[in-house]
């Protein structure tokens, strides 16, 4: 049997080249076939320097040769490996969703700070300033974005982009929203490990037709776990925006959440830190201010770890009334709230153009030990 260097490269293009998700032909893998009777010679250079990685690639091509091409083929593969260069700062290797120009984490390290109704209201604000929005909850346990948003009985529809079936986020007030809240029932715990919930995050990001959007933000869960890393090491996130109150042990858990995003095995840049139920001023007494949680307290925290704050956001009783009605009350006119949202929201746009022209792109993170991310050094 004739062996041409076509049948050979048919062949190899059968074998998909490990986390870039393409074959090796046309990840350009392959550098060089030479056929010569029944002898075969496969140039090939990959990525992972690891003996396992290079047997592995060897055992791949040899059996899909003899199998596709010709049974009693000599066949020689030379692999060489191109090991990335080590990343300087904030710059660090995995994928971005096209037509996603920036993501934005919003986090706390303590629940019950109101992270998800800044989440919901920077949204709100963002949109109302022109800008093309989208929500992800990642708040597996405790999904609210179907709540704030009034969309509790909608489903996420399919559609074809490319000849692929994807999600169709649900949007609301010009916001895309996926959660995960979708997909159970109001009243159903989801109970899940890790690893089924990364699953899950991993086809709310990459199986949905998220579309062209100026920005992408996640409702972070409470804590500095799994879920977190699952984020971390699918997307390559702009920056982080921290979520407290100003009382202490609120303080102490933001700290932690904003030491989990400097750390230097994930390098996400802290766009600043929120400082949400301020303060309390009674409806007759518009002129008072009550510090019920503490006063400044973000305020010195943001000093000490040497990030902006962006802003402050006053204990309203009509900020809950709107979450809890399905209408964020950044969509308020002329009111104390929409001013508030709207300073705290030039400021993260702010931030991210400041981080955008002076840091290189970030990429999503690997975690290379099987310990993941060990704690912060003091």
């Amino acid at each position: 049997m004739k062996i041409t260097k076509q049948n050979i490269l048919n062949a190899l293009k059968t074998i998909t080249v490990p986390g870039e998700g393409q074959n090796m032909v046309e990840s350009g893998a392959v550098k060089n076939v030479v056929t010569f009777a029944d002898d075969v010679i496969v140039d090939i250079t990959i990525k992972n320097p690891t003996l396992q990685a290079r047997k592995k690639t060897e055992v791949e091509i040899l059996k899909a040769i003899h199998e596709q091409v010709y049974q009693k083929a000599q066949v020689k593969v030379n692999i060489s490996v191109d090991a990335p260069v080590k990343p300087a700062a904030n710059e660090i290797k995995g994928k971005s969703i096209p037509g996603i120009q920036n993501i934005v984490a919003i986090a706390s390290g303590k629940g019950g700070v109101g992270k998800s109704t800044v989440t919901a209201n920077l949204a709100v604000s963002l949109s109302k300033m022109g800008f093309k929005v989208g929500i992800l909850d990642a708040d597996i346990y405790g999904p609210s974005m179907p709540i704030m948003f009034d969309v509790e009985m909608e489903k996420p529809l399919s559609v074809t982009v490319d000849g692929k079936s994807k999600m169709k986020p649900v949007e609301s007030y010009g916001i895309k929203i996926l959660s995960i809240g979708f997909f159970t029932k109001p009243d159903q715990a989801v109970v899940w490990r890790g690893p089924m919930a990364a699953k899950a995050l991993n086809q709310m990001i990459f199986d949905a037709a998220w579309g062209e959007l100026d920005f992408l933000l996640l409702d972070l869960p409470p804590g500095t776990g799994d879920i977190h890393l699952s984020i971390m090491q699918s997307l390559p996130i702009t920056g982080a925006v921290v979520v407290s109150t100003p009382q202490n042990v609120a303080l102490a858990d933001a700290k932690k959440g904003v030491a989990m995003f400097q750390q230097d095995s994930i390098n996400v840049p802290v766009l600043g830190i929120i400082e949400n139920m301020a303060y309390f001023t009674p409806e007759e007494l518009p002129d008072n201010k009550y510090y019920i949680f503490g006063k400044e307290g973000a305020k010195h925290l943001a000093e000490d770890l040497q990030v902006p704050l962006l802003g402050e956001i006053p204990l309203v009783q009509s900020i809950r009334e709107a979450g809890d009605i399905g209408r964020p009350a950044a969509l308020q006119t002329a009111t104390v709230l929409e001013k508030a949202f709207e300073t705290i929201t030039r400021n993260v746009v702010q931030e991210v153009v400041n981080r955008n022209e002076n840091l290189p792109e970030t990429e999503a993170i690997k975690i290379t030990t099987m310990a993941g991310c060990s704690a912060v050094k003091k």
